[in-house]
């Protein structure tokens, strides 16, 4: 990420460092993924490690329930940014931002006013592709990159730019990878297609038509890179337990994984995946809220909380 305000190594050094703790707390709510936010939407809970702190996570903690009254469960260290040409909420400063990944479930309500849920496809619309590729891809954004591609200065610029925007979008003939969110913001943020990059002084001519909802500083590449680890992370370990309710039916575990994904799942084979690696066992209930027939309930096997915590298993997701 470039900036016109980036500074030289002899002035970073000169200047004091903060250190924050920024938190991507994750749900997954009547099939939409969920994100935590405060500032009405336009930030991530986030606030200065202070001396008071016994540790990284507890800080995080604390600041995240300060601020939305909602106390987490599952964590893991995401990021640590620390570009010397930032920007953050303390001026002067270098900030280096140390972010985690929380998952939990939409269960309490934030007390505060600008503290609350939102669909993190608002911030990334081009990620949602359970109905299709998006159409403002075809319409508005590849035009857009291509645009972008061709004023480059050099044939070899041109050809490298074309790259990344066919790889990244999936395009001519490339196949989308969920998995590439922070690479397409990047890329958006690089040819000066989100908010974001003209913050940062980007010389970019154009200002209309910028796509998904900005947030403050980097705040929004740092959801982007929640989201690509996210992804990633559930075709190898059984983090979307932590999403789930006690009990649940397939279609709602289904959901999930589908809303985190951004593409859907073949319905048999998502359950015949699930019954061969013996994740979840019945409990003898039916759920009669699904507006059809009456669906099994189901739990995740507690022997499968501890041994794939450690092994680690496969969900299925699309392959690109």
């Amino acid at each position: 990420m470039t900036s016109a305000f980036a500074l030289s190594d002899h002035d970073s050094a000169q200047l004091p460092l903060a250190t924050e703790l920024i938190a991507v707390i994750v749900a997954s709510s009547g099939g939409a993924a969920r994100i935590l936010t405060i500032g009405g939407g336009d930030r991530l809970p986030s606030g200065p490690l202070e001396s008071r702190h016994r540790s990284l996570q507890s800080g995080l903690r604390a600041w995240v329930e300060a601020q939305t009254r909602h106390q987490l469960g599952y964590m893991e260290q995401l990021y640590t940014f620390a570009d010397p040409d930032r920007t953050g909420s303390a001026p002067n400063v270098r900030v280096i931002s140390v972010s985690y990944l929380g998952l939990t479930r939409e269960s309490q309500k934030a007390s505060f006013s600008d503290a609350g849920w939102r669909d993190w496809y608002r911030y990334f619309p081009w990620e949602d592709h359970r109905a299709g590729a998006p159409p403002l891809i075809a319409a508005a954004i590849a035009p857009r990159l291509s645009a972008w591609a061709h004023g480059a200065t050099t044939a070899a610029l041109r050809r490298e730019r074309r790259q990344r925007a066919d790889i990244t979008f999936g395009l001519n003939g490339h196949r989308w990878n969920e998995e590439l969110a922070l690479h397409r913001y990047e890329l958006m943020f690089e040819a000066g297609l989100v908010e974001e990059a003209h913050r940062a002084g980007a010389d970019l001519r154009e200002r209309a038509g910028l796509f998904g909802r900005p947030m403050v500083h980097d705040h929004r590449r740092i959801l982007a890179t929640g989201i690509a680890r996210l992804r990633a992370k559930i075709k190898y370990r059984p983090v979307v337990f932590e999403l789930m309710p006690d009990e649940f039916t397939l279609f709602q575990l289904q959901q999930t994984v589908e809303s985190l994904s951004g593409r859907l799942l073949h319905k048999q084979n998502f359950r015949r995946f699930i019954e061969q690696q013996q994740l979840v066992e019945e409990t003898g209930d039916i759920a009669t809220e699904t507006g059809g027939r009456p669906a099994k309930l189901f739990r995740f096997r507690r022997e499968v909380r501890i041994e794939r915590a450690i092994g680690g298993t496969k969900l299925p997701t699309p392959r690109s």
